[in-house]
């Protein structure tokens, strides 16, 4: 299939470069959409872009002869029709002003509406004097988008437009074309691959009401299927009911006790060539449930038991599947922390396990990042330094793929 790129268009003086990006993108047959700013008509116009695209440009959300009864006799909107037939959206110049937009969310013109619509991946390649590059605000709003998952093209250092000389110029066209190109790979790279993914923490009732869990939220999991996804895959996600809700489009199967979720994993794992087991399973759960609900007046005894492990079942169900497991540990010293991953690699007969130590600051469970140790039937791959899930979730999978 063709893929198609929409090029956001900001007002940085680095704007005029982007005619070339256009061109070095149509000779690898590649459509191309541009949407430009109000700002950014004012100072460059349309007709170079919409010469280099061969097709008009859009800017206005509402024009001059904007119908809404045409629009629900259609059914169809520009800007959402532009927002789900991306590939790949880029944002080209990106100003400090659209970072920081995009970053809150907001959505008052054509192109911060098409790009909050999209779930196409997302280049941003920022433009700017170098103080404003180097400003905390703009720095914070790049973080806020990297752990969203968005890509950042950084500036290039050199000669700038205000006449500075620093880090702040527009990444050059080749530059970006071949980021583009590299991410547009990436989108067939597990095309025809069908990926389970199991996430969140599991719940185990104690009486009618209450229940003894975990602090898993499901974010590595989402994290992974949604790279899964971006990248071709065919994705069933099997979820904890609390755990957060992948942003895509992705299959989905909800559960709640450890049962629950060996039931879902044994249905679907014989029919997936790959399943990540990122979900929190309780070890233990208790011993007998009360069908009333306990008196909190008075004292009670909540006797536990030990539960087979799912992981350690997969390979029973389908020997064929590639089983990537998750194992947490709580303060270990690396040599601990990898020991523990590969006794965990060979009880499961995994191909590879994730390890990381929750027992760190900003590591693990119901936090935004993370910090793993990829461990594989050949010994300690990789570690893989704090950073976004997003992130964590995109390295994982150049790993084990």
């Amino acid at each position: 299939m063709k893929h198609k790129v929409v090029i956001g268009i900001t007002s940085g003086i680095a704007a005029y470069k982007i005619v070339d990006l256009i061109k070095i993108l149509k000779t690898q047959n590649i459509k191309v959409e541009i949407i430009m700013t109000a700002t950014a008509v004012t100072m460059f116009g349309k007709e170079m872009f919409e010469k280099a695209s061969g097709k008009k440009v859009y800017t206005d959300l509402i024009t001059n002869d904007f119908d809404y009864q045409e629009v629900l006799k259609k059914r169809e909107v520009e800007h959402i029709k532009i927002a789900d037939t991306a590939s790949l959206f880029v944002i080209a110049p990106s100003t400090a002003n659209i970072i920081a937009k995009v970053a809150a969310g907001i959505a008052d013109d054509f192109l911060t509406t098409t790009l909050l619509a999209t779930t196409a991946p997302v280049l941003v390649c920022p433009s700017m004097n170098v103080h404003m590059w180097t400003n905390p605000i703009v720095q914070e709003n790049l973080a806020k988008l990297k752990g969203m998952g968005y890509f950042i093209k950084e500036p290039d250092s050199g000669e700038l437009a205000c006449g500075y000389k620093g880090v702040g110029r527009l990444s050059e066209p080749a530059k970006i074309a071949d980021e583009i190109l590299k991410l547009l790979s990436n989108s067939d790279k597990l095309k025809r691959k069908k990926i389970i993914v199991t996430a969140g923490g599991t719940s185990e009732p104690i009486d009618a009401v209450r229940t003894i869990t975990n602090r898993a939220s499901g974010k590595m999991g989402s994290a992974i299927a949604e790279a899964c996804f971006l990248q071709g895959a065919e994705v069933l996600i099997l979820r904890a009911k609390n755990s957060i809700i992948p942003r895509y489009d992705i299959k989905s199967e909800v559960f709640e006790t450890a049962k629950d979720l060996e039931n879902l994993a044994k249905k679907y794992v014989k029919s997936y060539d790959v399943i990540f087991h990122t979900a929190a399973v309780s070890d233990f759960i208790p011993e007998n449930k009360l069908d009333k609900k306990l008196d909190s007046g008075q004292s009670f005894t909540l006797k536990l038991k030990s539960v087979p492990k799912i992981l350690h079942k997969i390979k029973s169900w389908n020997p064929k599947i590639k089983l990537i497991g998750f194992k947490a540990v709580y303060k270990l010293s690396e040599k601990e922390l990898i020991d523990t991953g590969m006794k965990k690699l060979r009880e499961s007969k995994s191909d590879f396990i994730i390890v990381n130590d929750v027992g760190k600051e900003g590591v693990g469970f119901a936090v935004d990042t993370n910090e793993v140790y990829i461990i594989s039937t050949k010994g300690f791959v990789e570690k893989i330094k704090k950073a976004p899930k997003k992130e964590i979730a995109g390295k994982i999978l150049d790993f084990v793929f």
